[in-house]
């Protein structure tokens, strides 16, 4: 009588968790999407995977990265804690392989912003543009008094994965900057007070750029091994170069999450199986992690037959647009 008791309280107990976990799963998600079952061991430990293809990341409403093409890893920043996409500082995006453009324009802004965004950094008003194969770029230097000046650089990655600006030309209040430089006995470093900056160094004359540490959440980081400048775009690459993506038919744009752990609105998926799939891939897929949850609204979505979501989402400009008639 007594096994027949602790079997009935199993019973009821089972019965019990399995109802709270579709109580919670919100309305706007099929509810066989939620998750697989859970494992014996423990989910969190697992990491989870990413792929991207032909996406535009708005990291803010001026600055947007353009991922071509991207492998690697989506881990979380608190321990214990999976990522969820509704918090873009609990997560960061390890990059094993990919490459991934950045416009002139967005480039001045992030640099105006996030590296010389301080009232006291050295170097304002910068406005970066592309002259064949290198940089030109043209700003205010603060120095006692404000001096204009214009650099033209190559582009490359340095041994330990950052991007090397190495100046050919420059100019400062109309003066070639060598003659400033012996005529004050200054140097790069010393004239460019890097303390006031984030994600930027000089090594001897040249300045060293981290993206992982001057781009704002989420944190995206990995080694660049070669950048270029191609068109309107500073291209770096990452990892080993690889081919591009064969054509897809029809051709999709997307994010892939495979393994692991992870949170979006009230649910938590574990073994993650989820894609996040532009609904128009004529151009690339607008994706602004502050704003996830309106294009995941605009949308619809998915559950295939091992329990996987793919979730068809319109570009983010679309639907700010759609938000916007009366």
């Amino acid at each position: 009588m007594r096994q027949t008791l602790l079997l009935a309280i199993s019973v009821l107990l089972a019965s019990c968790r399995s109802g709270s976990y579709q109580a919670a799963a919100p309305s706007h998600l099929p509810e066989q999407s939620a998750a697989s079952p859970v494992e014996s061991h423990d989910p969190a430990a697992v990491e989870t995977s990413i792929e991207m293809v032909n996406v535009n990341i708005h990291l803010d409403s001026e600055l947007i990265l353009h991922i071509r093409h991207l492998a690697g890893k989506f881990l979380s920043t608190n321990k214990g804690q999976p990522p969820t996409l509704d918090d873009k500082l609990s997560y960061l995006v390890a990059i094993d392989s990919g490459e991934v453009g950045v416009s002139m324009a967005s480039m001045s802004h992030a640099m105006n912003t996030y590296v010389f965004g301080e009232p006291d950094a050295p170097l304002k008003n910068l406005q970066l543009s592309s002259e064949g194969s290198q940089i030109r770029q043209k700003g205010t230097l603060k120095k006692g008094i404000a001096i204009p000046f214009e650099m033209v650089g190559t582009v490359s990655a340095t041994a330990d994965g950052k991007i090397r600006i190495h100046p050919t030309q420059m100019k400062a209040a109309h003066l070639p900057v060598k003659g400033l430089f012996k005529l004050f006995g200054l140097d790069m470093a010393r004239l460019i007070n890097t303390r006031k900056t984030k994600g930027v160094s000089v090594d001897d004359n040249d300045i060293i750029l981290d993206p992982a540490l001057m781009l704002p959440p989420p944190q995206m980081r990995g080694r660049i091994t070669a950048v270029r400048v191609q068109g309107d775009e500073i291209v770096q690459t990452f990892g080993k170069p690889t081919r591009n993506p064969a054509p897809q038919h029809p051709p999709s744009n997307y994010m892939a999450y495979r393994g692991g752990v992870l949170r979006f609105g009230r649910l938590t998926m574990t073994n993650v199986d989820m894609q996040l799939i532009d609904a128009d891939p004529a151009d690339p897929f607008e994706f602004f992690p502050d704003h996830y949850n309106d294009q995941l609204v605009a949308g619809y979505s998915k559950t295939t037959a091992s329990g996987g979501l793919r979730v068809y989402m319109p570009d983010y400009n679309k639907t700010l647009k759609a938000s916007l008639v009366p």
